[in-house]
């Protein structure tokens, strides 16, 4: 690691060449370790192996900012074409729940200033486009020193419970809530339950049958297409793989009486503990309240790793209600420049508060075409 650079130094951008990630994975961590808004989404391996799943040759852009040789800030974007403009969205995609840039915590709003004006003079773009920044992301940040081309939209709902043990998040509810959920636990008390923690070498496993119980439990009701594909269960692996090597995920398997019935991916954040993708058999929801079973679990862990928030990530359905979780909103965050970029800020601005009334007005209806996309 090396020494941090002198404040005096001078800021310079540079862009990662074609599709060149190999090579950037030391500085990579140095700086997602320095960076305190990182979420496992930005880490190197995530990304990396996005890339590879899903990236087109061409279009990958990643902005890196160094000073005094350190990397101190890196935007890690895909050019797409989207309604006449060139528009930068992040690596990641949709299978990344929250979407951000990483700037080195040391770099304040000084930094941030001098890679808004090396960001503008880069050529070959009009807007950049992040879906999904949580709270206290560092592109919210740039988004206030941007200037008048900025642009922030309410984006999905996270759910989330403080990290405690559910005995004490039962504390909590209201007496209706709380006998209820006592019930369901009382029911797997007396189950012959086991969870294992998936190893490294027995990810690969893991996540094939994790997708298998997923699309299980998801037949005849709508399935997310893209949990079907090949090129998922390959980025989720290898992704998976290097995250549980680096402590940034955790995967484990739940038996009843010996036989494997659920797998639950987790992320592990610096302030949070994150249920990404579970798979469970259906027969299992007969005998027991899987989210239940999956919650106490990932409250454990959350408060093992001293965690403060054990967050639902993206996703506010009703039957999550039952625990007495807050809601969090997400941010779509738009940077642009020239007058293409407010045409198009304009367009996404009025196609969210069409969805919006449709959503408010045929809320089933909009479920069953998001099941359908």
């Amino acid at each position: 690691m090396s020494a941090a650079p002198s404040r005096t130094a001078r800021l310079t951008l540079r862009v990662v060449p074609r599709n060149a990630l190999a090579g950037l994975s030391e500085d990579w961590a140095d700086l997602y370790a320095r960076s305190s808004a990182a979420t496992p989404f930005q880490s190197y391996s995530w990304l990396c192996s996005w890339w590879r799943a899903y990236g087109t040759p061409g279009r990958l852009r990643v902005f890196l900012a160094y000073r005094g040789g350190r990397l101190v800030a890196a935007a890690p974007l895909r050019l797409e074409y989207r309604l006449g403009c060139r528009v930068l969205t992040p690596v990641g995609g949709g299978q990344s729940d929250f979407t951000d840039i990483m700037v080195d915590d040391a770099e304040g709003d000084t930094g941030l200033r001098e890679l808004r004006a090396g960001l503008l003079a880069q050529p070959g773009w009009d807007v950049i486009d992040l879906p999904e920044a949580r709270p206290g992301a560092a592109v919210l940040r740039l988004a206030g020193l941007w200037g008048g081309r900025a642009w922030t939209l309410p984006a999905s709902t996270c759910l989330q419970l403080p990290g405690q043990p559910i005995e004490q998040v039962m504390a909590g509810l209201n007496g209706r809530r709380a006998r209820r959920l006592r019930t369901a636990l009382r029911k797997l008390d007396a189950m012959d339950l086991s969870v294992d923690v998936v190893e490294p070498d027995r990810v690969e496993h893991a996540v094939t049958e994790l997708l298998r119980l997923h699309v299980l439990q998801w037949e005849s009701r709508g399935i997310n297409a893209q949990h079907t594909q090949p090129r998922f269960m390959d980025h989720l692996t290898r992704a998976t793989r290097s995250l549980v090597t680096e402590d940034r995920a955790v995967l484990k398997e739940f038996r009843v009486r010996g036989r494997l019935r659920a797998c639950d991916l987790t992320v592990v954040g610096k302030d949070f503990v994150g249920g990404y993708l579970y798979g469970a058999d259906p027969e299992l929801r007969a005998e027991a309240d899987v989210l239940t079973m999956l919650l106490r679990d990932n409250l454990e862990t959350t408060h093992r790793l001293g965690r403060p928030v054990l967050s639902l990530l993206r996703g506010d359905e009703p039957h999550k209600a039952k625990f007495g979780c807050e809601a969090v909103v997400n941010q779509r965050v738009m940077l642009g420049r020239g007058v293409r970029s407010g045409a198009y800020a304009a367009s996404v601005d009025a196609r969210a508060a069409g969805q919006d009334l449709l959503k408010r007005r045929c809320p089933r209806l909009v479920e069953r075409f998001a099941a359908w996309r």
